[in-house]
């Protein structure tokens, strides 16, 4: 049975703003790892344009930076599952929309044989 591991970032004071501080080479790393070490990301609506709007440019015009670079192709390759019900559709590869979470979804997605699932969101 696959984990279900919800990552989010934090500043040490407690704010989940994605504003609130700057991914740093350490960040990136860590989070580099949970994605090789899963094969499915489950997405809001918010944090999934977020994501999409920056991360594919980054894999199509790389920073030079190792860390970051590796963390835009990570995430582009993996499968995403985007759970929205107003967003109309999805362009970033390897994803697919969903209307509604549904526990029952969830639940035999982690069944499947595989890695782990990764939940991302912005608070």
């Amino acid at each position: 049975m696959r984990k279900i591991i919800a990552a989010i970032n934090m500043t040490l004071d407690g704010f989940c703003d994605h504003t609130a501080g700057i991914a740093d080479d350490e960040l990136h790393e860590h989070y580099n790892e949970l994605l090789s070490n899963a094969d499915t990301l489950l997405f809001g609506r918010i944090t999934y344009q977020l994501m999409e709007g920056y991360w594919p440019t980054v894999v199509e015009n790389p920073t030079g930076n190792k860390p970051t670079d590796e963390f835009a192709v990570l995430i582009d390759n993996i499968s995403k599952i985007v759970f929205s019900r107003t967003l109309k559709n999805v362009d970033w590869r390897n994803t697919t929309l969903k209307r509604e979470v549904t526990k029952e979804e969830v639940l035999a997605l982690k069944q499947q044989a595989g890695k782990n699932i990764l939940v991302g969101s912005q608070v």
